[in-house]
């Protein structure tokens, strides 16, 4: 059985830290975006938005952690469900 309450923890710490460095990383050198997404996603969009703020900052911690809890749930759900068997 997995332990929910562990994993949701760990998964929520890794996505707080990764948006974290992605967010400074943007409001230090703006063009990563459009670079990531020429050579990462090999797309070419035009991102020209300035969202950087304090606020947004906190209100993507929380959106991003929310899916995580969301998607750790799921995993947990069938991985326990499958474990069953």
């Amino acid at each position: 059985m997995i332990n929910t309450k562990q994993i949701s923890k760990v998964f929520c710490l890794w996505v707080s830290i990764i948006y974290i460095v992605c967010f400074l990383g943007v409001a230090i050198y703006p063009p990563i975006r459009q670079l990531f997404m020429r050579f990462a996603l090999h797309m070419e969009i035009a991102a020209t938005s300035d969202y950087i703020s304090f606020g947004y900052l906190i209100s993507g911690l929380i959106i991003w952690n929310i899916i995580t809890l969301l998607a750790v749930w799921l995993f947990a759900a069938i991985s326990n469900g499958l474990l069953k068997k």
